[in-house]
């Protein structure tokens, strides 16, 4: 049974949709140990805390250096015996040294079809009005590693969401966390704590089976 730590900073949609799956039984090989927030008025801990997880909050500028910053989510992580990092909506920057601390076992969620619209700036809303402002009928989500590029690591899954005419920003978000998010991330969380995932040559290969 592998531990999950799940990062987050603000509502905690994803959060739920790893908790519910877990409840459901499809996540059988992991667990979520830890949520580790970047705020204190996350409502990503209420969620956590009513769900039996333990709940830690790191903020960025209480720390005077990132180095301080990172030992102490480094050890946080290693006292919980944590095998897996999911970024869910995390708004704090993930060093270099916690990712090759933690290479290829660190997950994010994208709200895009990857590399449509990722990269620095692209978060949250900033990615639907992008999308509705280029005019693309197909967007989507990606879940991914994380590495050292930003939303540049290797691709786990992906699923497209149509463009509706008359689609804001907001109700765009709402249909990818719907049709894609909520969905996508459990999957890949449940394949990489049955070890199916394989990184070879920078690219993620989901194993049919454990062979």
């Amino acid at each position: 049974m592998l531990k999950i730590a799940v990062l987050v900073s603000g509502g905690g949609t994803n959060l739920q949709a790893l908790i519910d799956a877990e409840r459901r039984g499809e996540i059988p090989n992991g667990k979520i140990a830890l949520v580790v927030a970047s705020r204190p008025d996350a409502y990503a801990l209420s969620r956590a805390e009513k769900a039996g997880i333990l709940t830690k909050v790191l903020v960025r500028k209480t720390f005077s250096e990132q180095e301080e910053y990172d030992c102490a989510l480094i050890s946080l992580l290693k006292e919980n015996k944590i095998d897996l990092i999911v970024l869910a909506g995390f708004m704090t920057i993930i060093s270099e040294r916690v990712i090759k601390e933690y290479k290829n076992r660190i997950m994010n969620i994208h709200p895009s079809l990857i590399p449509s619209f990722c990269g620095e700036g692209y978060f949250g809303l900033h990615v639907h009005e992008a999308a509705l402002k280029r005019g693309v009928k197909v967007t989507g989500a990606t879940v991914h590693l994380v590495n050292e590029v930003c939303d540049g690591g290797p691709i786990l899954l992906q699923k497209a969401v149509e463009v509706e005419p008359n689609d804001t920003p907001e109700t765009l978000q709402r249909r990818v966390m719907e049709q894609a998010e909520w969905k996508l991330l459990p999957q890949a969380v449940a394949l990489f704590c049955a070890g199916k995932i394989q990184v070879i040559d920078g690219k993620a290969i989901i194993r049919e089976d454990n062979k």
